[in-house]
């Protein structure tokens, strides 16, 4: 697949078809920032079905079909990001060193049952360009997880937005809000931030668990919210405040139930303080998981039989960590949150984005989201 520069635009030219069976990718060094990227699909040989993810497994495209002959073109942008900024370091996890998220280069991947790819174009926009820059800090929940089976809602979140916003994810699993900002994550986000740029804030599975002096919901937690507000608003950000995804707990009786204690209210109630937009994804997503029912709602967990994936000894029964089915309706529980809530950031959904209710569920089966190749099991940090 050569490459070629005109003009600070990166053509990637795909000179041969791709096969369905052997999938196939771009990746090119580039500078940190954010790339228009223009793919058009499509294929001599075959009818074909193409899905795009780029960096970590973040989700662009989802099934592009395209007749046999025929060419079909879609435009997104990607966000790639490095470690250091002008006040220093973010702090890494050994799980990141290396990851697609925060390497030097970007990497898009073609999957599908035949995928096929005639050209791709990637563009550098200049640090002033008219795009909305949607910022994610978070947990194991929100990541773009870098290995199958797992998968976190914001590495879903790009195919709902249109050609003119970009989804940046600094989530990572284990963290609380104490140490996202003790990382220099949120320092990070501010050193990129402009006016009018988003910063969406879910926490609460780990800081549920803090140990440290005046830990708790109401207390070390509603303080450092409203630090985080504080600080993205100085620059002309504008925070989003995302309830805690609920764990999947059912009780006898079949019923959901809260498992993230007074966490979700001190969300709702420094939302309300503090006159900022609320996502209550906490509430929808037990909607949702009550849609399913105990058993159906697995589905959108990781729960499989030992000896499923290499390496995989022992069963696996996670109620936390989502599949790729699962994060991508939480993903539209939290899209649907926007449209109600966040009505300029709505304005800047993809036009085909449909209204979604948690209580009618897309039927498993009709969510194929092709799996990235299989490295080796790893199990994200956070319960």
């Amino acid at each position: 697949m050569p490459l070629r520069s005109l003009t600070g635009l990166l053509i990637l030219l795909v000179a041969s078809p791709m096969r369905a069976d052997e999938p196939a990718g771009f990746s090119r060094e580039v500078p940190e920032g954010i790339y228009r990227v223009t793919i058009v699909f499509g294929g001599d040989d075959v009818a074909s079905v193409t899905t795009c993810k780029g960096e970590a497994r973040r989700l662009f495209v989802l099934g592009e079909r395209v007749p046999k002959g025929a060419s079909a073109s879609r435009t997104f942008l990607v966000d790639t990001h490095r470690r250091g900024f002008s006040g220093g370091n973010v702090s890494l996890k050994a799980r990141e060193v290396g990851s697609a998220n925060w390497d030097d280069r970007l990497t898009l991947e073609f999957l599908g049952e035949s995928p096929r790819v005639r050209s791709v174009e990637v563009e550098p926009l200049p640090a002033d360009a008219p795009v909305t820059r949607i910022f994610l800090a978070g947990d194991s929940t929100v990541t773009d997880q870098t290995r199958e089976p797992y998968a976190g809602w914001g590495q879903m979140l790009p195919l709902f937005f249109g050609p003119d916003a970009v989804v940046a994810n600094h989530a990572e699993s284990g963290l609380t809000l104490s140490s996202f900002r003790g990382g220099r994550r949120l320092e990070k986000i501010l050193a990129q931030l402009r006016p009018g740029d988003f910063v969406l804030i879910q926490f609460g599975h780990n800081d549920q668990k803090a140990k440290e002096h005046a830990a708790g919901a109401f207390a070390g937690y509603t303080a450092s919210l409203v630090e985080f507000i504080g600080k993205i608003r100085k620059p002309g950000g504008k925070p989003v405040l995302v309830t805690s995804v609920a764990r999947r707990r059912f009780d006898e009786t079949g019923k959901v139930v809260e498992s993230l204690g007074d966490f979700p209210e001190a969300v709702r109630r420094v939302a309300k303080d503090q006159r900022v937009p609320l996502v209550d994804l906490n509430a929808m997503s037990k909607r949702l998981y009550q849609a399913l029912g105990a058993e159906g709602s697995k589905a959108l967990f990781l729960h499989v039989a030992a000896n499923t994936y290499p390496g995989q000894d022992e069963p696996i029964r996670d109620d936390t960590h989502f599949s790729n089915y699962g994060a991508y309706e939480i993903a539209r529980c939290v899209v649907e949150g926007i449209r109600d809530g966040v009505p300029e950031l709505a304005n800047v959904l993809a036009t085909d984005v449909m209204p979604f209710d948690p209580e009618h569920p897309d039927p498993q089966g009709s969510v194929a989201i092709p799996a990235s190749p299989f490295e080796v099991l790893a199990v994200p940090d956070g319960r």
